[in-house]
């Protein structure tokens, strides 16, 4: 049995999508919350070890920490043949798809949401008109990438769902709205059996 650990926070949308893989792929492990609002000195020693820039999030693999929340998805996916990492061109699907949220969608909606919460304060408005309008072109591609599937991967999501969930879920916080075809696909994610709020992945700790 392989030994997982997953060390997160709520308002990490990186790592929910990791968490959200773990749970569809149905791989027990355990959840340490990490207060990433606290100064990184304050962490964790054992995570601070693990990751010595203090990011979340962290998947401790049978003891071998993995960062970044694309290289652990993709880790998952051909570690566990699972969520597109079983058959060749699933895994290329899910490669291409974490590059492009990683470059757009990814990139944009979090500094979207954080502008929101901080008033705008540090986000000049050409700065937000400039996110505004990059989004707006992603959801075009958001649309032709989804295609008339229910999920990015087919019939049933993979690594390149999580990755793009991870920061769509929070659209109204970001102040944006979705297209039609986003937001059935987001109705979509939200009804999976597996899928549970940050809230519910990362406990207060």
């Amino acid at each position: 049995m392989t030994d997982l650990l997953l060390y997160g926070h709520a308002d990490s949308g990186h790592a929910c999508k990791v968490a959200l893989a773990l749970s569809l792929a149905g791989l027990p492990h355990e959840t340490v919350t990490v207060d990433i609002w606290a100064p990184a000195e304050t962490r964790p020693a054992a995570f601070l070890a693990a990751n010595p820039a203090a990011e979340v999030p962290v998947l401790m693999i049978d003891g071998a920490a993995h960062v970044q929340s694309g290289a652990i998805l993709l880790e998952l996916a051909t570690r566990f043949a699972c969520l597109g990492g079983d058959t060749p061109q699933g895994l290329r699907r899910g490669r291409e798809l974490l590059l492009w949220e990683a470059n757009r969608i990814g990139m944009c909606l979090p500094q979207l949401k954080q502008a929101r919460l901080d008033d705008g304060r540090g986000y000049p408005p050409d700065v937000i008109d400039w996110l505004t309008a990059r989004y707006r072109t992603d959801c075009a591609r958001f649309d032709l990438l989804l295609g008339a599937g229910p999920f990015f991967h087919g019939q049933a999501p993979g690594i390149g769902d999580c990755a793009i969930w991870g920061y769509t879920q929070w659209l109204p916080e970001a102040g944006m709205t979705p297209t039609p075809a986003m937001k059935d696909w987001l109705d979509r994610m939200r009804a999976l059996p597996q899928m549970r709020p940050p809230a519910a992945f990362f406990p207060p700790a």
